[in-house]
């Protein structure tokens, strides 16, 4: 199943913010970047804590128990103390919604 769901209006949605959701079962992080809209499961690899929770600097985030860092575009490991890469969950805008897919 390839489908898009609704997230909030592009207008409503600030850049430099970011929306959690659940999406079957498993939270998601939206995140609204200067360059774009990216998506990532919300859950550190390391120690299962919620990234929406941590701080976003550049374009990374910061999980708030340890400090690991994820490429908010990639998913991809920055810092340790975590060594697998976040889920990535995509994204795009249609029709002024963000929107993320099921899948």
């Amino acid at each position: 199943m390839n489908e898009w769901v609704d997230v909030l209006p592009v207008a409503e949605f600030a850049s430099g913010t970011w929306q959690t959701l659940m999406l079957e079962g498993q939270a998601v992080v939206v995140f609204h970047l200067d360059d774009g809209f990216y998506g990532l499961e919300d859950c550190c690899t390391h120690d299962g804590s919620d990234l929406s929770s941590g701080d976003v600097e550049g374009g990374e985030i910061i999980c708030p128990l340890h400090g690991a860092r994820f490429d908010i575009k990639t998913g991809a490991v920055l810092v340790p103390p975590a060594e697998e890469d976040v889920k990535v969950v995509a994204v795009r805008v249609d029709h002024g919604m963000v929107q993320v897919r099921r899948s």
